[in-house]
């Protein structure tokens, strides 16, 4: 399932995964004659991806009503449930800040008007009360002048009410914004940073690394393909969920952990000296490697799930793409060494 910070859908980058995925969806489009074009590939993809519940929801519904998925529907689909989440998310919050920005405006401005009559009479009371030769007259100045006094006041509390209310709405529109904004940060597999969101990261990193020790691990579950040929790709998806739960259980809090594609996860590790990073490594490779998995519904045993690990540290001289093809270059090595092995570059 795609997530985006930018409107836009942004999918695993690993090959293998994505021509598996391929494999499995074409045939379920020319079985339902569906036109094999990007927006219904994207649909279908995320159909047998699984990660999309409400798409999945949505066409199992039209499936089982023996409803024809026409090109229509599939554009609907494709902006409902693929596209068009974000960008609702954010023009929801637009509108209603929007809305709030004019109700207040609206409730200054007519306090304002309501201040400055109030004002008006008061200077009109005050000359009255200058002109008045008797107690009874004087009185009823003075009356008038704490009935505007009453007014004033009412109207400055209602304007505070009112300003008191829109900060409590502002503060959760804020907060809403806050909430749409991590998910569209977030694999929707794992909770980890996404790829886009790992970009970024790295970008700004590397940007102001300011001659401090960074590091980066670079991680890919050993023989993945067999568990997912096995076991399906249910099963695959819970292993890759547990390997990222191991993942953040190690690292520091101020490691970023994120899913860079398929069964691929990287950590972003600031301010750390390649030693340390390459103990949290031997760590998360130690406890993998110790684990022993297997399925709820039969007990049957999925194996050892294993990790290899490329680990290197930022040079003078990096960008993100030298960077990241030097924890590559690593990770080929442990791989390369027989798998289940932490290497360094």
């Amino acid at each position: 399932m795609p997530k985006t910070t930018t409107f836009l859908p942004h999918y695993d980058a690993n090959p293998e995964y994505n021509a598996d995925l391929l494999r499995n969806s074409l045939p379920l489009m020319i079985k339902n004659s569906i036109p094999p074009h990007p927006i219904n590939y994207a649909v279908w993809y995320e159909y047998v991806e699984g990660h999309n519940t409400a798409l999945n929801d949505a066409i199992y519904q039209v499936i089982n009503s023996n409803q024809e998925l026409t090109e229509g529907a599939s554009l609907e689909l494709y902006k409902q449930h693929i596209c068009n989440a974000s960008v609702e998310s954010f023009e929801k919050i637009n509108l209603n800040l929007q809305t709030l920005l004019n109700d207040t405006a609206e409730s200054v401005e007519s306090s304002n008007n309501r201040v400055a009559s109030v004002s008006e009479n008061l200077e009109g009371s005050a000359l009255q009360l200058e002109k008045v030769d008797n107690f009874s007259d004087a009185n009823a100045v003075i009356a008038d002048i704490l009935e505007e006094t009453k007014q004033f006041s009412a109207i400055t509390e209602t304007l505070k009410s009112k300003l008191n209310s829109a900060n409590n709405e502002l503060l959760v529109l804020r907060s809403e914004l806050a909430r749409t904004r991590e998910i569209a940060t977030r694999d929707a597999l794992t909770g980890l940073l996404n790829r886009r969101a790992l970009d970024a990261e790295l970008s700004d990193l590397v940007e102001h690394s300011l001659g401090s020790n960074h590091c980066i691990l670079m991680l890919d579950l050993d023989n993945f393909k067999r568990v997912n040929d096995t076991y399906g790709h249910v099963v695959g998806d819970k292993v890759i969920r547990f390997a990222a739960g191991i993942l953040k259980k190690y690292v520091a809090p101020d490691h970023m952990v994120a899913r860079y594609g398929g069964e691929e996860m990287l950590v972003i590790m600031p301010n750390t000296e390649i030693d340390n990073a390459l103990a949290v490594a031997e760590t998360i490779r130690a406890s993998l490697a110790k684990s022993e998995l297997k399925q709820k519904d039969n007990g049957q045993s999925i194996g050892k799930v294993t990790v290899s690990i490329g680990v290197t540290a930022l040079h003078v001289g990096d960008n993100v793409e030298s960077f990241v093809a030097r924890a590559d270059q690593a990770l080929y090595a442990a791989k390369s060494a027989g798998r289940n092995k932490v290497m360094q570059a």
